[in-house]
């Protein structure tokens, strides 16, 4: 039998093609073009399902704040429902939680929407899931307000005093509402180149009285540096009488006002009663505004707190009050004083003592103007005699400075309000505030704008998660 020959061809081919490569790179990289491509589009799934979830955050974000305002007067969950409707989003809610108390509202809402992978699915994961949630609350603690306004005769010019009632009145009723009763007190401090104090807090300090004409009373100069009252010391009762030329008869504009409605108002709540004294204001005298801001800061100090116990045991001011003011520490009270002028400080004097120490003196100047008194019955060279400077611009200044930054020290917000003021008056009252943001400069019927600004940002709307 003849034997096979081995086909050698063949067997070259064989062992060639086993030891041939070409093609293996081709392989790699289609099986890198395809890493990629998933690579990438996973990151396109993430993507698609960010973008929905921070469109849902952000509409969850809207809708509870909006629900939170206690000025809202439609339903919590009707109103985070009517954000996701519009927003197209009212399938992906999934609940809406409200709490609400006395003083306080607090909304917190979850939900979720659900992205069809595109790429992720040849991986197995056939969709992600965006969640979002989110709690809004507006909360009114306790709050102590001290509005010292300036009632000086610069006020009296361009419709200011008519401004500042309208503003001071917005001011109130923002404030003041059912949903903040026996939280916010409010206390009136008007100023010109005096304070009265009125006779309700006058007669419980110890005061070296008199006269009965008004009740204004003298701060030392080494007390502008706190924020405190001194209830043990000594008090001379602050002179009264009128700076002016005007004719001779009961003096019309003493620097000491002395009308009823010109006086200390203190940790009220009475929206009728604070609107009526605000609406009665009106231009008055010279202007000191660190005794404004003195006694709107001594207000809110714990030192006070004697004098509005005696008050409340009184009945001049409401028992829910006791304990007012608070302590600083104290983590649920907010103290704020709103400080507004129209000008500077200027020039104030006083009559010197052996002008001014006997029950016919007060009387005499009870009836004649200074300047009228001294230009027709004094000679020229003896003005001098009768009176003093006690306070210069630059002092003035100086001790407003002083009880800014105690009051600031102490945690009280101040924020101010410069009227029409000039640029040293300005720069003046914007140190005086918490921050430059504490600060408003306006003109005209602006004020109103600016009570209103201040009043809506004393209740604070936070996000809290």
């Amino acid at each position: 039998m003849a034997r096979a020959k081995p086909n050698y061809v063949d067997w070259f081919r064989m062992v060639r093609f086993a030891r041939d490569e070409d093609g293996a790179l081709s392989i790699f990289s289609l099986f890198m073009f395809f890493m990629i491509l998933m690579a990438g589009g996973v990151g396109v799934d993430l993507m698609m399902n960010e973008m929905k979830r921070t469109k849902l955050q952000h509409t969850l974000d809207r809708a509870v704040l909006a629900a939170a305002d206690l000025d809202q007067t439609l339903e919590p969950t009707a109103v985070v429902n009517d954000y996701f409707a519009k927003a197209g989003m009212g399938n992906y809610l999934q609940s809406v939680d409200v709490d609400t108390g006395l003083n306080f509202k607090e909304v917190s809402a979850t939900a979720e929407t659900v992205t069809d992978t595109i790429f992720m699915n040849l991986l197995g994961i056939n969709s992600l899931s965006a969640p979002a949630s989110g709690t809004a609350e507006e909360r009114i603690g306790n709050v102590e307000i001290s509005m010292v306004l300036d009632i000086s005769g610069s006020m009296g010019w361009n419709n200011k005093i008519a401004n500042l009632r309208n503003a001071g009145q917005t001011f109130v009723n923002t404030v003041i509402k059912p949903e903040t009763e026996d939280l916010i007190s409010i206390s009136i401090v008007p100023y010109t180149a005096q304070v009265n104090a009125g006779p309700l807090i006058y007669d419980k300090l110890n005061v070296n009285h008199k006269h009965n004409y008004s009740h204004c009373l003298e701060w030392n100069s080494g007390e502008f540096d706190d924020t405190e009252i001194d209830l043990s010391r000594t008090w001379e009762q602050g002179q009264h009488f009128e700076s002016s030329s005007n004719y001779p008869g009961t003096i019309q504009n003493p620097g000491c006002p002395k009308r009823s409605y010109e006086r200390i108002t203190s940790f009220s709540q009475n929206a009728s009663a604070l609107n009526s004294q605000i609406s009665s204001l009106r231009a008055r005298a010279n202007t000191s505004i660190h005794l404004g801001m003195k006694w709107g800061t001594a207000m809110l100090d714990p030192t006070f707190r004697p004098i509005v116990s005696q008050l409340i045991a009184e009945g001049e001011v409401d028992s829910e009050f006791s304990g007012r003011p608070a302590d600083y520490t104290d983590p649920e009270t907010l103290k704020t004083i709103i400080l507004m002028t129209d000008g500077q400080n200027v020039t104030t004097r006083r009559i010197k003592e052996w002008a001014y120490n006997a029950s016919n003196e007060y009387y005499h100047w009870s009836r004649y103007p200074l300047w009228y008194y001294l230009n027709n019955y004094v000679p020229s060279y003896q003005h001098s005699n009768f009176y003093f400077t006690k306070y210069t611009p630059s002092q003035g200044d100086t001790y407003l400075d002083q009880t800014c930054d105690a009051a600031k020290a102490a945690g009280i917000v101040v924020w101010s309000i410069g009227f029409e003021t000039g640029e040293h008056g300005s720069d003046v009252m914007e140190q005086c505030a918490s921050s430059p943001a504490h600060f408003f400069e306006v003109e005209g019927s602006e004020i109103v704008d600016a009570f209103q600004s201040i009043a809506r940002q004393i209740n604070q709307l936070r996000l809290i998660q």
